[in-house]
């Protein structure tokens, strides 16, 4: 996949109790331009998601205190951040928990392990949505 210019300054975070996944994602999406942030669980992401306006959100579903679902579903119901897209990140890989992610509102599911070209894909897929605007209000990501 051929690095596209258009992440640079996108702020993307990542919500997963694994530290291993959080630094393969904060390397991955650092070296494709991306302003990274990270969270250990759903309680410290909703807290950075008020503090850092993210463009883009990656959920792990399995978490202490606050699971990846919750996470997504309060992310959903806030007036002010139920437009940012969220990827629920799983190791599982069944029917039930995709749907599961579509009803509380997810716009994806990736599943873990993965790899630095899936996981810059579906920042493709979905920044487009939630690209920067100028004052003007044109998109400044190209289509």
């Amino acid at each position: 996949m051929s690095q596209p210019a258009d992440l640079s300054g996108l702020k993307v975070m990542v919500i997963d109790d694994s530290n291993t996944i959080r630094r393969s994602a904060e390397i991955f999406l650092g070296q494709a331009g991306c302003r990274v942030l990270l969270a250990e669980d759903g309680f410290d992401a909703l807290a950075k998601i008020a503090d850092n306006d993210p463009d883009l959100i990656f959920c792990d579903i399995l978490m202490p205190r606050l699971d990846g679902y919750q996470t997504c579903a309060l992310i959903k119901k806030s007036p002010r951040f139920h437009e940012i897209p969220v990827i629920m990140l799983s190791s599982k890989d069944g029917l039930f928990d995709r749907a599961r992610g579509r009803m509380v509102g997810s716009e994806q599911y990736l599943t873990k392990p993965f790899t630095k070209d899936s996981l810059l894909k579906a920042v493709v897929q979905h920044a487009r949505r939630a690209a920067p605007t100028t004052a003007a209000g044109l998109s400044l990501v190209n289509p």
